[in-house]
């Protein structure tokens, strides 16, 4: 789909990391390297998160860890947003071994992201040698669709190891953001939907790229917070926002889910319901830190609320999807695995 290249990225750095243009380090860790410049994912280096070995998505919040009781009888298949963000597209794609962006990644949207769903679940998150970030907005649409194939074809070899290796039939969640959504939802297309893989799908948690309701013919979204089999999507921006200058553009009917509620009305939910975000600090939980109501086709929030709140200009919280509503999801992975088993 046309809105899958064209969907407007907002960064804020001072809010939260995923997405962000941090000069992160290179860890020591990160001495591996490829012999054809394609990832193994028979070697655990290659995932970002692993249950294999410690990585930031084993990480949880100081606020959240007298209340955590690990019991991972589900999978989730974590795809990450985009952190090839130069300010120059010197590349279509990502290295896979680049120090620089695997450390970016790692301490990001692995930490960041991929971490709420670190109670129920083991995280399986591959690198992948993703599009840069320009390639949404490129006028050479034949070099975008050749990166975005190039980070699919990665991203579809991960699965396949995945299920091969790892899955023994036990229940899966797909989880993504971003450029990580632009191929969850590719993948659950070619895998899941009216195929035998659809019965171990406990849902979808597809965030950060507008999803047309005519995207999927068989898999349908989330209708309240205890359904399974299903998906949920959304992108935020500021109440009263029009949302991005691309997205106006398109003739489509979107869907978007509310997860304060898990509803795709147009109820209004008020930030009581909001059970906690991470923000810049990741052991801080921040109850209540916005509100939300789907409106047309994206969800709008309150301004969140922070110390030094006043620096937000954008209208557009992309790099807030997840994190926004931390608490909220990781409840909700609980509940709809717990329905799951009851079937």
């Amino acid at each position: 789909m046309k809105i899958f290249f064209t969907y407007l990225l907002a960064f804020l750095p001072f809010l939260i990391f995923s997405c962000s243009k941090k000069n992160f380090s290179s860890k020591t860790n990160y001495k591996f390297r490829s012999k054809d410049g394609k990832p193994d994912y028979a070697d655990i280096n290659y995932w970002a998160a692993h249950p294999w070995k410690w990585d930031p998505s084993d990480s949880v919040p100081r606020d959240l860890e007298a209340s955590y009781v690990h019991d991972s009888v589900a999978d989730v298949f974590f795809i990450h947003p985009t952190t090839l963000t130069s300010n120059r597209i010197k590349e279509s794609n990502a290295e896979i071994d680049d120090a620089r962006i695997n450390s970016k990644t790692d301490y990001s949207s692995i930490l960041y992201q991929a971490s709420v769903f670190n109670e129920e679940c083991r995280v399986f998150a591959p690198r992948y040698r993703q599009a840069h970030y320009g390639n949404y907005f490129t006028e050479d649409t034949s070099r975008a669709k050749k990166a975005f194939d190039l980070a699919y074809e990665d991203v579809k070899n991960a699965f396949e190891t995945y299920l091969k290796y790892y899955n023994a039939g036990r229940p899966i969640i797909i989880a993504a953001h971003s450029q990580g959504t632009t191929h969850a939802a590719r993948l659950l297309r070619e895998y899941f939907e009216g195929k035998p893989l659809q019965n171990q799908l406990v849902c979808a948690y597809i965030v950060g790229m507008p999803i047309p309701a005519d995207y999927f013919t068989i898999l349908r979204p989330c209708t309240d917070s205890l359904d399974t089999g299903c998906f949920m999507a959304w992108c935020t921006f500021k109440r009263g926002s029009p949302g991005s200058a691309f997205m106006l553009k398109e003739n489509y009917k979107g869907i978007v889910t509310n997860p304060l509620t898990w509803k795709i009305d147009t109820l209004y939910a008020a930030d009581n319901l909001n059970t906690g975000g991470i923000l810049r600090n990741f052991n801080k939980l921040s109850p209540a830190v916005v509100d939300a109501q789907v409106h047309d086709n994206i969800l709008w929030v309150s301004k969140p609320k922070f110390f030094g709140n006043f620096l937000i200009k954008s209208d557009n919280y992309h790099i807030g999807d997840i994190n926004l509503f931390y608490n909220n999801i990781r409840q909700n992975v609980r509940t709809r695995i717990g329905m799951y088993e009851k079937h």
